[in-house]
Formats: C-alpha cells, structure tokens, sequence
C-alpha cells in the first residue's frame, strides 16, 4: 500500500502544482519583484499551497478508508501556519500577528504532547518544571519556525533542509516514529517543487505558505527528537539537544546574525534586508544551487563531528 500511496501522492503533487501555477499566472498573481528579490523573472507562491492541498487529499482519503498511518489531529497546527502564512503572501500581515497565532500553534502542539521537558544534560539540567517547559517550547517553537522562513530566499533551500531534517530524523531512528508516514508525505509532496523552484522562466516558490508549514513540521520532528519516546539505533549516541541543534545549524545561525545586525542598527528583528549569508554567497557569484549543496555539505560535516565528539 505504501508504494502506491506514495506514487499517488507525488501524481497529485505534480498536477496540483501545475494547476495552481497555470491559475495563478491568469489571474497575475506573482511575486513581487523590488530590491530584495534574488530573482528576475515571474514567479508564484503557490509551492507551499501545492504542498498542503495534497497532504489534505490523501489525508482525507485515510480518513475516509479508516487508515490513520499518522495522528490526523496534526492538520489542526500545520493548517493554522499554513493559513497564517498564505494571509501574509498575499496581504502582509503584521509581524505581530503572526507571532501571535506562532504562540498559539505552539500551546496546541504542546497539548498534543510536543514539548520539550528535559535538557537531557545541558547547562546541567535534567527535567525542567511543567510552567517552564511550556515556555521554553513555545520560545524554541518560534525560533525554528522564523530561522526557516529566514532561510526561504534561495531556490530549493527550505526545500532541502526539510527533507533533510526527516530523513536523518528517521534514519537515526532505532524504530519508525509515529510521524514518519506524515513526513514522508510532505517530503513526497515537496520533491516535484525542485522542478519549478530551479526553472529560469515561471518559476514556483514556497511563500510563506510553505516556509511556515515547513518550519512547523520540522519543529515538530525536533521536539519528538527531544522526547523520551525517541531513541537512537544502538550504536548511536549523541546528546539530543546538540543532535536537534546540529539538524538546523545553518537556519540557527543565519537567524542569530542577521538578528545582531538589524538589532545593532537599530532596526526590528523582523525587518526584511539582504544580510542573510545566502545574499553574501549570492553576490560573489555561487548560484542558488551551488548555495544550496555548499550549506548542506557544510551541515551534514558538522553533524559528523557532533557524533564523533559525542
């Protein structure tokens, strides 16, 4: 059933992906392009909607044929992101409000038993009071989600840190966790958009949409990493929060710095700019997928000493 499935939904990725483009190029719906864009031709944010709608048809179809090969509740927070990020394409929403419904998607995740309640180790600390683990998810909650929609400037990047995030997730796994089949299904449905990601003319990009449910999904994946119902293979051991951190160093440290330097100039966080090191490499000439293999490579490597040193 599995292979099946999987065919079938990467079939509707590619068609939903066309379709969506074709409408939204009839109705001149693009993406805007000003100062800050890498790119130069006409292009859609529709690679996050793509991405969605999939994952809601075949869901829909477990449900209906009664095979809940992951807990379906999670639409619930993954749909609030994905709609908080197609409002913000489409309308700009204010930071605020999507830091808002960030919060709230948190407190949801945390009810489902998402939530970080053991620093297994670091600074010293074991378990951590209920009050304040909730906050400390919630901070950790928005700091992924908001370092992956940073890192969503380049073509295929968020893209590849997602799949890459699940897959080492999964493959370091002693046993399939209880969201593989989800992941597995956004991965399925997101590979046919480095078709259109990487294409010169009419190109496809995630928006909001996409980056925001991506950053969510991966949130997830790193807390149930941190949770006690995550254990390794047998001949892995490695500290779960230099593990979790060393899966997103590069959305991590791009955050922190681009951070510093609209803080320093006194401008907010939050502030749209080309400081990103993904505008750095792109002036000296990389391309968006020499950019994208090169901190990729540089990630995987560090992940290799964070296991070596461990």
């Amino acid at each position: 059933m599995n292979t099946t499935l999987y065919t079938v939904t990467i079939l509707i990725s590619i068609a939903t992906a066309f379709t969506l483009k074709k409408w939204f190029i009839r109705l001149g719906k693009f993406d805007a392009i000003n100062h800050r864009s890498v790119h130069n031709t006409q292009a859609t944010k529709t690679g996050g909607i793509t991405v969605f709608v999939t994952l809601f048809l075949i869901t829909t179809y477990l449900y209906m044929i009664r095979q809940e090969l992951y807990d379906f509740s999670l639409l619930i927070p993954l749909g609030i992101m994905f709609i908080v990020g197609v409002y913000d394409d489409f309308y700009n929403a204010d930071f605020k409000l999507k830091f808002l419904l960030q919060i709230v998607v948190a407190k949801i995740l945390i009810d489902q038993g998402f939530i970080i309640d053991h620093f297994h180790g670091i600074l010293g600390l074991q378990e951590i009071p209920r009050i304040a683990s909730q906050v400390f998810t919630v901070f950790v909650f928005l700091v992924v989600v908001n370092a992956i929609n940073f890192i969503d400037g380049i073509d295929g990047m968020a893209i590849t840190e997602l799949v890459k995030v699940i897959l080492l997730v999964e493959l370091f796994s002693a046993s399939q966790t209880p969201i593989y089949f989800l992941g597995m299904l956004v991965v399925i449905s997101s590979i046919p958009l480095y078709y259109f990601n990487f294409k010169k003319e009419n190109k496809v990009f995630l928006g909001d949409a996409g980056s925001l449910l991506f950053g969510t999904l991966i949130a997830v994946y790193l807390f149930h990493v941190l949770g006690s119902e995550y254990t390794y293979k047998m001949d892995l051991k490695i500290n779960k929060p230099l593990f979790t951190m060393s899966l997103i160093i590069y959305p991590l440290i791009d955050l922190l710095r681009v951070f510093i330097i609209r803080i320093s100039n006194k401008k907010s966080p939050f502030s749209p700019d080309q400081n990103h090191i993904h505008h750095l490499l792109l002036n000296k000439g990389y391309s968006h997928f020499k950019i994208v293999s090169i901190v990729q490579l540089i990630s995987l490597i560090f992940l290799t000493l964070v296991k070596i040193i461990a």
